[in-house]
């Protein structure tokens, strides 16, 4: 346990390594189109700026519990905060999309250990009793960065370069590595611990070829394209691969004990379902606001960062109380509250005001805070101190890929329902219909290319609304389907509450 000052100081660096990670997730994808044309990249081929990253960091968060157990904690935490800041530079210094990619690649595999490290640290630094209000402030570095990074990212952009988007890594890089030198104590490195590299290689296999096929899944046309089927054939043969192995050596990658914890387990199925909605829901409104209301990226950012602002008050709040309730009543809280905010937004239309957009943000936030607070903390109350890094580890991987998913799947569906319901305005096109009176009169109505050309404009409006709903409908849907999920997880036993820890956290 460390002392006091110096936990004060390794929760600051950690939460500094924490935003500075999950910020790089979304904060580089507003300032794509000025990247394009700085480095003379097509449309697919800017892509990989953003896929290189994703890929590598999925890949690396697996071994990032054999990692720590090697060569210290405090060492790998320190190497992979320096690398990551160096990478970030090595961005924004790129010439060329190749140089880009390859230094997203590098970024991607030192900053794939910063956040279950980091969520190691906290656990190990605070005693039981003072778990949930560490798992809140480590959880709104975790959710406050994707949702701040597209708002942050287009401030930059827009006022100054695409390249800051990386460079402003660099100051909270330094203060979190001289911080984490300070004040982590070191562990001693295992140099007995051995890496299972069947195992590894079989699971970044199946990783890595499962962020590929849903990262371009949308623009191959699925499984119309070779690739696609190709990718999809190797994360099934290398999921097989991995689990055989791991049920038949002697000393698999990761721990098959970790699997026999049903609360564990469920933990990991619920926090998948918390990456669809903090992801997918954050990638879908901003196309919406932008194209269908006309909002400028600044406005956009405004609206939606009250979405945080709840998710960080829930934290708070849920940090505070957790020893006092039942983890499962905060969490089912949480997806009613989420849900509730799904079926809000699926009430929306072209006309919405900027009230429900923000309302419904507001509400999802805190429905967001309250679930990942009492998930993180429940997830883990019933293992073993040495499985945490490897289950920190694996718990970071299944949020991301549950994001990736629920978002590709979103996406995916978006595409299709918005055909459907194109298709379906299109048969009410007519003279004879009283609501086209308005198009049928101007710029020759449907007798001239002026006139078509603006009903079709209109029509594609409102085709793309309705798919929308739809997928804040389905959303809806499969948060509620998660609530049976919580009669897997056990109770830890209650330990007495010392007064100290009901104050703020030294």
């Amino acid at each position: 346990m460390t002392r006091a000052p110096s936990r004060a100081l390794v929760t600051i660096a950690v939460m500094a390594a924490t935003v500075m990670q999950t910020l790089d997730t979304t904060i580089a994808n507003v300032a794509l189109p000025h990247m394009q044309g700085a480095l003379s990249a097509s449309q697919d081929q800017i892509a990989w700026v953003l896929t290189s990253y994703i890929v590598a960091a999925a890949i690396a968060t697996a071994p990032t519990g054999w990692l720590a157990l090697r060569f210290g904690r405090k060492q790998v935490f320190v190497t992979a905060v320096l690398g990551f800041t160096l990478a970030s530079i090595l961005c924004g210094l790129a010439g060329s999309l190749n140089e880009i990619v390859a230094f997203r690649i590098l970024q991607g595999l030192f900053g794939a250990a910063l956040v279950p490290l980091s969520q190691t640290v906290l656990l190990d630094s605070y005693p039981p009793e003072r778990h949930g209000p560490a798992m809140a402030l480590w959880g709104m570095g975790v959710m406050i960065g994707p949702i701040l990074g597209p708002t942050l990212g287009g401030w930059l952009t827009e006022h100054y370069d695409w390249r800051w988007v990386f460079y402003i890594n660099l100051p909270i890089g330094l203060f979190a590595a001289a911080a984490l030198t300070a004040a982590l104590p070191a562990t001693a490195p295992q140099r007995a611990a051995r890496l299972d590299v069947t195992g590894f290689v079989f699971l970044s296999l199946a990783i890595g070829s499962l962020q590929l096929m849903l990262d371009r899944g949308e623009t191959q046309d699925w499984f119309g394209s070779t690739e696609i089927v190709v990718e999809a054939v190797l994360a099934v043969l290398g999921l097989y691969l991995f689990v055989a192995h791991t049920l038949t050596a002697p000393r698999p990658f990761l721990p098959p004990r970790l699997f026999r914890d049903r609360g564990f387990v469920a933990g990991l199925l619920m926090i998948g379902v918390v990456g669809v909605v903090m992801l997918a829901t954050s990638a879908l409104l901003p196309p919406f606001l932008q194209n269908l209301k006309g909002y400028p990226v600044v406005l956009i950012g405004l609206v939606m960062a009250p979405r945080g602002v709840g998710t960080m008050l829930a934290m708070l709040v849920c940090g505070r109380l957790l020893h006092r309730l039942d983890p499962r009543v905060t969490i089912v809280a949480g997806l009613f509250c989420s849900a509730a905010s799904l079926l809000w937004m699926s009430g929306f239309s072209l006309d919405v005001t900027m009230r429900d957009i923000i309302g419904s943000g507001v509400l999802q936030g805190i429905g967001l805070g309250m679930m990942f607070v009492s998930l993180s903390t429940l997830s883990f109350a019933t293992l073993e101190p040495r499985d945490r890094a490897d289950a920190t580890a694996l718990f970071s991987l299944v949020r991301n890929i549950g994001s990736s998913i629920g978002l590709a799947l979103c996406v995916a569906y978006l595409s299709r329902s918005t055909q459907a319901a194109h298709a379906a305005l299109v048969e009410h096109v007519n003279v004879f219909n009283p609501a086209m009176a308005q198009y049928v009169n101007a710029d020759g109505g449907l007798a001239s290319s002026a006139g078509l050309a603006l009903i079709e404009a209109e029509v594609q409006r409102q085709a793309a609304m309705l798919a929308l709903i739809a997928d804040f409908r389905a959303i809806a849907l499969v948060v509620l389907l998660a609530l049976p999920l919580l009669l897997l997880f056990r109770l830890p036993r209650r330990t007495a509450v010392p007064s100290s820890a009901l104050g703020a956290m030294d």
